[in-house]
């Protein structure tokens, strides 16, 4: 692959994780938290990933698997990386520390109702880590996917980016809870989710140089995979907490039909 086959890829991965600073920055400079907005913006995330997941990128791959491996066998591989997606990403959760749950709603309030407490660093760190972890699959799926169709990439990277969002605030509150700094409680935030650029680098190190149209079909079906459990286990859950339940699945639902517009006007 040429450098700038690649840029394109690289700056959308690293813009969608950089999101976590746009959190982390309203928690220090709202005044009150907009759940209504949160809790649509993240349902609308979650109907992007979970329509472009079946409808783009697992069709995708079950034409290329078909054309490289017959339809009985390939529809078989097009299943199985889609749940070995799912499984990768259930794994990971599973092992990521879990002294707090990283995708707890948070809100801009707590910021001046809890006094400071050192001990709290250790959650602070402890939840940039998890999230850490959890944003390493999520670069490496925005990054092969925008490889494969920029158009596909730039909508999963949106997505993801608002979904970076609220997790920021998750990092930067019991931070600053600790150290009354807010600097370091930015930096911290902003530093978790750079491992999406990292997983869009070992992407491409690792697996460009043995690219080959079963290996893209697979990536694919496995983003899809990754995506719709991130969408299922975090994305509506996180939406829901924020106390506005029909106000998350009507954002599912503009999620599904914004994506649905947008890829039939650039067919």
């Amino acid at each position: 692959m040429e450098k700038y086959d690649i840029l394109a890829p690289l700056l959308l991965t690293l813009g969608a994780g950089l999101a976590t600073g746009i959190g982390s920055a309203i928690a220090f400079l709202a005044k009150r938290t907009n759940k209504r907005l949160l809790s649509f913006s993240l349902g609308l995330s979650g109907g992007v990933m979970i329509y472009v997941s079946f409808v783009e990128l697992f069709q995708q791959a079950h034409v290329a698997l078909t054309a490289e491996w017959g339809s009985r066998l390939g529809g078989s591989v097009t299943v199985l990386s889609f749940f070995a997606g799912i499984l990768l990403i259930g794994i990971i959760d599973r092992l990521v520390p879990s002294v707090e749950n990283p995708h707890e709603a948070h809100s801009v309030e707590e910021m001046d109702h809890r006094p400071r407490n050192p001990k709290l660093m250790r959650m602070g760190l402890l939840t940039a880590l998890a999230i850490g972890i959890h944003n390493f699959p999520e670069g490496i799926a925005t990054f092969t996917s925008a490889v494969d169709n920029i158009t596909l990439g730039v909508a999963i990277a949106v997505a993801i980016a608002i979904h970076n969002i609220p997790e920021g605030i998750a990092v930067s509150i019991p931070v600053y809870y600790a150290t009354g700094d807010r600097a370091k409680a930015f930096r911290l935030s902003l530093l978790s989710g750079l491992a999406e650029p990292v997983g869009a680098l070992l992407a491409y190190l690792v697996l460009m140089p043995f690219m080959s149209a079963t290996l893209m079909g697979c990536i694919l079906a496995g983003v899809a995979g990754i995506m719709v459990f991130i969408s299922i286990d975090e994305l509506l859950p996180a939406a829901r907490e924020y106390g506005e339940a029909h106000t998350s699945i009507y954002g599912v639902v503009a999620g599904m039909a914004l994506m649905a517009v947008s890829l039939l006007l650039l067919e």
